[in-house]
């Protein structure tokens, strides 16, 4: 089959274009189209049980292996998984794979695609390496821990023409509200968009916690993987199985605070709204005098603001838009008058799971492919290192770089040796 360039696919997906039909994995060799879609899980804490859970119910799935650095979460998971398929029956599947590295889970031929639900610094070498084994991919939001690693995983995903989704739910889920939202905006309702506040919480530090004897059947070095080498810390990595989401997060050599955890969901809603789905801010400035918090400017001269009412507000000349995951309000009446027959509207899912998997067996685009998760990570990495140098910096969307040399090496990032991407 013809082979895409970069810049072919991006503008395909970006525009939201049927990509080459072509039978691939979960249609693979004789298979027919309605065959059942092997599924592998690497990282089964909170979300990936979760994602676990949820993708047992779906009839079109079947999953065949889990992998996680610690042994009772993989080890609890297998268990859902077989009881689920009935594992001993006469007549009913194998047992599930349980791998504590998720490169054994990827040599696997069985598997069609794999959702990752690892901590942030742990998204990119799967995801590329996935893509490499051409398996389809449904991973974790914010994509990177770094600019430069999300660019890899978009041109490995084009490179291997596999369907790719970031686990951006709000542009699917939530009763459809943010996609409302997203419409109005596009169509000037709120007449032209001056700015937007994204109210979320802030930026990541460096992580000080103090060492701990590490438990029996963790593998934290795995855990910790390209990041640097450090002692083990209950707090990163909860011992056995747990129901909270643990606080890595925080930490700038893990992820990016939650400027980036839920910044990565309203900031995306922010970017499908400009449009800029394919690009970014070209301009980050440090908080002013009075300024709730960083600044971010497109060409367009639409500025964007860190901090002010939580989740997304849209502030136009003619009013105001504001929209959460539980309410969806305007001013002036705006929300009043529906949408018409040729008003313009955003890519339209209600699931976005069920997306991912409608779109393997189509091979379309997702709603959320990688270059867009890619784009709206670079707005929470740029956010982090604007809270980190704290001086304005000019940033070049189609170059992906800053015109600063210290900036420039945190887009980079840093990868522990012998990983590499």
């Amino acid at each position: 089959m013809r082979s895409l360039s970069r810049r072919q696919f991006n503008a395909t997906v970006v525009a939201g274009l049927a990509a080459p039909t072509v039978i691939t994995s979960a249609v693979r060799g004789d298979e027919a189209p309605s065959a059942k879609i092997n599924l592998g899980f690497i990282g089964v804490g909170t979300m990936g049980r979760d994602h676990l859970r949820s993708f047992l119910g779906y009839p079109e799935v079947h999953v065949v292996a889990v992998s996680d650095v610690v042994a009772e979460r993989r080890d609890d998971a297998k268990k859902i998984v077989d009881k689920h398929y009935g594992k001993g029956k006469k007549g009913e599947s194998k047992a599930c794979l349980a791998f504590e590295d998720f490169r054994d889970l990827l040599k696997s031929k069985d598997i069609d695609a794999v959702v990752i639900a690892t901590p942030d610094h742990w998204h990119a070498i799967p995801c590329v390496m996935a893509a490499g084994a051409k398996k389809d991919i449904y991973c974790e939001k914010p994509l990177t821990n770094a600019i430069a690693h999300g660019r890899k995983i978009v041109e490995a995903v084009a490179k291997n023409e596999v369907i790719f989704q970031t686990g951006s739910q709000q542009r699917t889920e939530f009763g459809g509200m943010f996609r409302k939202a997203v419409d109005y905006v596009r169509n000037g309702r709120i007449g032209k968009l001056k700015s937007i506040r994204i109210g979320v919480g802030g930026p990541a530090v460096p992580c000080d916690l103090k060492g701990e004897e590490c438990p029996k059947g963790t593998n934290f070095d795995l855990w910790l993987g390209i990041a640097p080498k450090r002692e083990y810390s209950s707090v990163l990595c909860p011992k056995g199985i747990h129901g909270h989401f643990p606080a890595w997060r925080n930490y700038r050599e893990y992820a990016g605070g939650q400027l980036a955890d839920m910044g990565a969901h309203h900031f995306d809603i922010a970017q499908w709204a400009l449009d800029m789905d394919g690009s970014g801010p070209v301009l980050v400035e440090p908080p002013e005098k009075g300024d709730t918090g960083l600044k971010f400017t497109y060409k367009s001269g639409v500025v964007m603001y860190h901090g002010g009412k939580a989740d997304c507000t849209f502030e136009g000349e003619d009013g105001t838009i504001f929209v959460g995951r539980s309410q969806l309000e305007a001013t002036n009446k705006i929300l009043d008058t529906p949408l018409g027959e040729k008003d313009k509207r955003v890519y339209l899912a209600t699931n976005h799971r069920k997306n991912w998997l409608e779109c393997i067996k189509s091979r379309k685009p997702t709603i959320c492919p990688a270059e867009v998760g890619h784009r709206t990570s670079t707005v929470c990495q740029l956010g982090n290192i604007g809270y980190r140098l704290r001086r304005k910096l000019a940033w070049d969307p189609v170059k992906e770089q800053f015109d600063d040399e210290a900036a420039n090496k945190l887009v980079a990032g840093e990868m522990r040796a012998p990983w590499k991407l």
